[in-house]
């Protein structure tokens, strides 16, 4: 299977709005690292393996589910969805944030199964909350075209309400970032932004992916957040938890390990595919004064599935009390 071929005007069109957006070097950086590991999936070499990537994979995994009579109930279980509701104790808060309320989505895969995007789509409709953030992970490959990936991501963005705030990851294309943010999606690529009521302020940065393409730059992200203010940075995975904890942010949103999707009993995940402990691998996790969250994600990656392992959505509260 090969890649439709891109149009050179589109293509130039894209570096320019990269360019513009991203920085030069940001652009240049992860465009060239996609079409390096393109390369390597479509035939020049093979020395990049993805597990996700081979439908003999899929295939493999989906028959030894299948004789062993899970296939049926993993499938179900993926589209089974839970909020899970969460408290974040932070001492210096400002008061005009007391209760605010995050929705965290991650790992959609929008264009994995229909049915998992509906029941996200179902799920988060009735849910009130202030913010809505996703931490990455919105196609089901790592290469090829988007087309499918954006047109799930669309059907989404109408579910949402407000703007939601998002990070790319290691499943994302750079060339994702003019569509979703020409639908109303703010991309945080090493950035940070305030969110401002009356005097007070609450500074959220994301960063780049940290797992593959290793662009993630968190001085560039929270450089110019003042020093004692409250901050959130978003990341696609758990694997710069020591470094975002030595930058001073308080709180980390992050997905990528799908708790490990498919779990022994008792949810013992079978491999989490990052470089972090366990104990970071799902739920909520502290490290050196940050509280973080790592969540399970909403959809499925390589077969659609899950095992002792259910899909959510979280809704994280920030509060002055205790948690």
């Amino acid at each position: 299977m090969t890649a439709r071929e891109p149009d050179p005007d589109n293509e130039d069109l894209l570096r320019y709005r990269l360019s513009l957006r991203l920085g030069p070097v940001h652009a240049r950086q992860r465009l060239s690292i996609e079409q390096e590991a393109e390369a390597r999936l479509t035939g020049r070499d093979h020395r990049s393996f993805h597990l996700e990537n081979f439908y003999s994979a899929h295939g493999f995994i989906r028959n030894c589910l299948r004789l062993a009579g899970l296939l049926r109930r993993g499938q179900d279980n993926s589209r089974r969805l839970r909020t899970v509701e969460h408290r974040f104790p932070i001492t210096s808060l400002p008061e005009a944030f007391e209760g605010y309320r995050i929705l965290h989505l991650t790992d959609l895969h929008v264009d994995m199964d229909p049915a998992n995007l509906e029941a996200v789509i179902r799920q988060i409709e009735p849910l009130e909350y202030d913010l809505c953030v996703l931490t990455g992970d919105y196609r089901k490959m790592t290469w090829g075209p988007v087309d499918a990936a954006l047109e799930g991501m669309a059907r989404l963005r109408e579910a949402i309400r407000g703007e939601p705030l998002a990070v790319l990851g290691n499943h994302d294309s750079i060339r994702m970032v003019p569509g979703l943010e020409d639908m109303g999606y703010r991309l945080l690529l090493n950035e940070h932004m305030v969110i401002e009521r009356g005097d007070q302020s609450l500074f959220i940065a994301g960063v780049d992916d940290a797992h593959f393409y290793k662009v993630h730059n968190l001085q560039r992200a929270g450089d110019d957040i003042p020093d004692g203010a409250v901050s959130l940075l978003l990341s696609h995975t758990p694997e710069i938890w020591r470094e975002a904890a030595h930058a001073g942010y308080d709180l980390f949103l992050c997905g990528h390990t799908h708790g490990g999707q498919i779990c022994l009993p008792g949810g013992f995940p079978v491999t989490l595919d990052a470089d972090c402990p366990r104990a970071l691998g799902r739920g909520y996790w502290q490290h050196n004064g940050m509280q973080g969250y790592t969540s399970p994600g909403s959809g499925t990656s390589v077969v659609n599935v899950r095992l002792n392992c259910p899909p959510e959505v979280t809704l994280h509260t920030l509060t002055r009390g205790p948690g």
